[in-house]
């Protein structure tokens, strides 16, 4: 069963999957991405977990907000939980999703009972020289240019650039990911790397104590992969990294990214609502 939230339509866009009774997993995309990106692992969760999908400010079907920094983004995160009256939640992070995720883990430590990250990059000097495309898109003086006459078939070669195996995106990711602004994707990006060069997330994630999945892609083109075992130094932590996956591997290895989730969020405590 999907839901989505329409209630309030300035909050931010969000889509249920499976029974509310279930324990809560919540899933956060990354850079100008959208929920659609976790698609094709959500059937496998949704049948032990209520999932939730959310459009990141400023993404998706999602106002933008007053401020792209990335506590403010986990700020809207925990008003959401909040507004569901759920605690102990499990969340997930594809990319910068895993920093926001992280952040809500900082400032909530009452909402978040364990974090997954994947393809999360654990600072900046972990980072790959871009795909060309991506470097044209994303940067002067091109990419003013460029961005806002992408065509789908740009848009998909744009993120088939990150992949290694073939990804399959649907129409509606496809407009999800062209409705975000030009300026307002080089705010996020920014934002991000101003947070991670702040602190580095292994460093964030020692301090919290909680536990932690870190899953990389073997051969992912946007980080280097060797950098997932620098989360080798966070106490506890689970890191896998998948043979021949690149930097989406919600898209590129579905059915083991599902079953990487399901291992992990069953040693979790117990899910409890407030009242």
């Amino acid at each position: 069963m999907s839901e989505n939230d329409t209630e309030h339509p300035q909050r931010i866009h969000v889509v249920h999957d499976g029974p509310r009774q279930a324990p809560p997993l919540l899933l956060i995309h990354g850079s100008g991405a959208s929920g659609g990106f976790w698609t094709p692992v959500v059937p496998a969760l949704a049948r032990h977990h209520h999932v939730i999908r959310i459009d990141l400010p400023g993404c998706g079907q999602s106002p933008p907000p007053p401020s792209y920094d990335v506590p403010a983004q986990a700020d809207q995160m925990a008003a959401l939980l909040d507004d569901h009256g759920l605690r102990h939640v499990a969340v997930a992070g594809h990319s910068s999703g895993g920093y926001v995720a992280t952040a809500l883990a900082e400032q909530r430590p009452d909402l978040v009972a364990s974090l997954s990250l994947i393809s999360s990059g654990p600072s900046p000097d972990a980072l790959l020289r871009q795909p060309f495309i991506l470097r044209a898109l994303l940067a002067p003086p091109l990419g003013p240019l460029i961005w806002p006459r992408r065509s789908a078939a740009m848009i998909r070669k744009g993120i088939s650039a990150t992949a290694v195996r073939p990804v399959n995106l649907p129409d509606d990711v496809v407009a999800d990911v062209q409705g975000i602004t030009y300026r307002t994707m080089r705010t996020v990006l920014r934002q991000n790397t101003a947070y991670i060069a702040e602190r580095s997330v292994p460093e964030r994630l020692t301090a919290l104590q909680i536990p932690v999945q870190v899953i990389f892609g073997a051969a992912d083109p946007r980080w280097q992969p060797s950098s997932a075992h620098r989360y080798d130094t966070v106490p506890d932590a689970r890191v896998e990294l998948l043979p021949g996956v690149g930097h989406l591997p919600m898209l590129e290895a579905p059915d083991t990214v599902g079953e990487l989730l399901l291992s992990f969020t069953a040693t979790r405590p117990p899910t409890t609502r407030s009242a």
